[in-house]
């Protein structure tokens, strides 16, 4: 019986190289989405044309009621679940001076609650694996992207605190991407530089993230620890985001 996992925020992007490359090493999928139906549709295709069966969930993670509700239907309609990708993720600009309740909550409601809820309906539905995405500017931090990154730190304590909560019948894991995708005001150009703004002079692909998912996922003597995944960014101390950086004056 093939194994199944949820992966957050799958019909595009990361989410969907994650998913993809699942379903090319023997996984069933369940794709979820927030708004973008046609795309995690167009995902669930390319899944099953790997050899998968994948189907579709939309959901508000922010929402509770619907993040609450998310794994079960999926157990419901796959029979059961043994792993979840916290892939899902906010990721907008704030700094000090205009930080505000509000930018911190709406983080927190997409980048760290909804990992809690995911983990704890997987253990009840009788355990498994959980991988959660974070980021390597916990390990090399700077001011920007403020509530973004306090929530990925909150999230990142939450992977310490789940994994101790939840053993021995779930392990929970994370994963911390480099520059790894063009995102927000970055150009083509200014990505490519901050690409290699690091010890490898190359940052991490989706194949990379996928691989140490995939890594994580089929490894049961490891939990409560995260793999960097950034080609040595995190050595490099670093005064700004590398949006920032890779900018020409």
């Amino acid at each position: 019986m093939r194994p199944v996992v949820l992966v957050t925020g799958s019909a595009q992007r990361l989410g969907r190289a994650i998913a993809l490359h699942l379903a090319a090493q023997g996984w069933d999928i369940a794709v979820h989405y927030r708004g973008s139906a046609d795309a995690a549709a167009t995902t669930a295709q390319e899944a099953r044309a790997l050899g998968a069966r994948a189907e579709t969930f939309g959901a508000d993670l922010a929402d509770e009621a619907a993040c609450s509700a998310l794994l079960p239907a999926v157990v419901e309609h796959f029979g059961h679940v043994d792993a979840v990708v916290n892939n899902a993720s906010l990721f907008e600009y704030d700094q000090v001076a205009d930080f505000s309740y509000a930018a911190m909550d709406r983080h927190w409601r997409a980048n760290t609650a909804p990992a809690i809820v995911l983990a704890r309906a997987l253990h009840a539905a009788g355990g498994g694996v959980v991988v959660n995405l974070l980021d390597q500017k916990l390990w090399n931090p700077n001011p920007d992207y403020l509530s973004y990154t306090l929530s990925k730190a909150a999230l990142d304590a939450a992977t310490t605190l789940l994994a101790q909560a939840l053993a021995p019948s779930t392990r929970v894991c994370g994963v911390a991407p480099g520059v790894t995708l063009l995102s927000g005001p970055m150009d083509a150009a200014e990505f490519e530089r901050a690409h290699k703004l690091t010890p490898l002079q190359r940052s991490s692909t989706p194949e990379d993230i996928a691989r140490a998912v995939l890594f994580l996922l089929q490894s049961p003597a490891i939990t409560g620890t995260t793999l960097l995944v950034d080609g040595g960014q995190h050595l490099q101390a670093q005064p700004r985001d590398v949006l920032f950086l890779a900018k020409k004056d």
